[in-house]
């Protein structure tokens, strides 16, 4: 029998439902997907999905089957599955606008978590995200946000490489690029940003496309704000970084660039291509990551799968009090401010200053 159990807010795609351009149609709502809160669960020795919410009683009716959770354990609303259950974890996978109240209401909730596992990008707008750490630190309850490459082997050993072993000495310089929609999917570039440079926007410059090329690809909802766009990012350690989130999904790869003082480092993680060069005597010489322990790229076919038991298997840890949050509030936050920052600047033709006031931080970015 399982130690911990488990409870998720919304049963759709990332929840473990299936997601519309990752996996085949026909198999959406009936196959069990690694890629998914739930099956991060199924991989865990210890926790237990036993509950489910959602507003739409057929999804949650799709998901409660395919994933085997019992009828009185399929709620309507997240209000109803936090006062009738006692849980250790409760997943939020709800559209990022969404995440807000479900998190809030966890963290007050007699279903007492002590983990909160939230979906990417923490919140739509900087004070929802602020307010979400601090809700959560009055309950003395975790909130883990699943940016999943913090839970792959491979981008942990880098950060490892690059924050304590140094091989990039002070960074001057960061070139990243990736598909349109900016709270969507850039959300993953500039967490990694944040993540391996251990830094917090100073300064950010945007431009927004207006053009959102997921609504036709992935079927998406048509009135939500997230579009194409990008800027640059003055990093308050000095690193001055440029994001290009305007290129179509069939055309894109995600690339990133790292230069320093002490070497440079090229990431691709569609093409499959991770490369470091060492700075000596003002020539850059190829260092196989190998050497280092990582082998080969970073994959989606691989590595993101297993995100997700690792993610997982972090919370495990969490409960277990055996570990320190990879994934925190505050550091979700740091990326959502330079996406926010890139809007502000663009509709108001300036330069945005981080920490931002109010009324600019309650500014909110729709997405899905």
């Amino acid at each position: 029998m399982a130690t911990y159990r488990a409870g998720i807010v919304g049963a759709g795609g990332i929840a473990g439902l299936g997601i519309l351009g990752m996996h085949d149609e026909g198999d959406i709502g009936r196959k069990k997907f690694t890629a998914s809160h739930a099956g991060g669960y199924e991989a865990t020795d210890d926790i237990e999905l036993v509950a489910v919410t959602d507003v739409d009683e057929g999804k949650l009716d799709r998901f409660g089957d395919a994933w085997d959770i019992p009828e009185d354990g399929r709620y309507v609303g997240h209000e109803a599955m936090l006062e009738a259950e006692d849980l250790d974890v409760v997943s939020v996978c709800t559209p990022s606008s969404l995440h807000h109240g479900p998190v809030l209401d966890a963290a007050r909730s007699t279903a007492d978590p002590d983990v909160i596992w939230c979906e990417k990008p923490v919140a739509s707008s900087v004070s929802d995200a602020e307010e979400m750490v601090a809700v959560c630190d009055e309950t003395d309850t975790e909130l883990l946000v699943n940016h999943s490459f913090r839970f792959t082997e491979k981008q942990e050993r880098l950060r490892e490489l690059v924050r304590e072993d140094g091989i990039l000495g002070d960074v001057h310089s960061v070139a990243m690029q990736f598909r349109m929609e900016l709270l969507r999917n850039s959300t993953h570039l500039l967490d990694t940003l944040v993540s391996l440079l251990d830094a917090r926007a100073e300064r950010v410059s945007g431009y927004i496309t207006g053009e959102n090329e997921a609504v036709d690809s992935l079927e998406a909802d048509t009135t939500v704000d997230d579009a194409g766009g990008g800027g640059f990012v003055v990093m308050d350690d000095g690193t001055f970084a440029t994001v290009d989130c305007t290129v179509p999904r069939e055309d894109s790869s995600m690339t990133m660039q790292f230069v320093g003082t002490k070497g440079k480092l090229y990431l691709n993680n569609d093409d499959g291509e991770w490369r470091y060069w060492r700075l000596e005597d003002s020539e850059h010489v190829e260092v196989d990551l190998a050497e280092w322990g990582i082998e080969g790229s970073w994959t989606w076919e691989d590595d993101y799968e297993r995100a997700f038991p690792n993610g997982a298997n972090h919370v495990q840890d969490l409960l277990n009090g055996t570990a320190e949050n990879r994934s925190t509030g505050r550091a979700a936050t740091r990326s959502l401010e330079i996406i926010v920052g890139f809007y502000l600047s663009h509709y108001t033709g300036g330069q945005v200053s981080v920490p931002m006031d109010r009324p600019l931080k309650d500014v909110e970015i729709t997405s899905w």
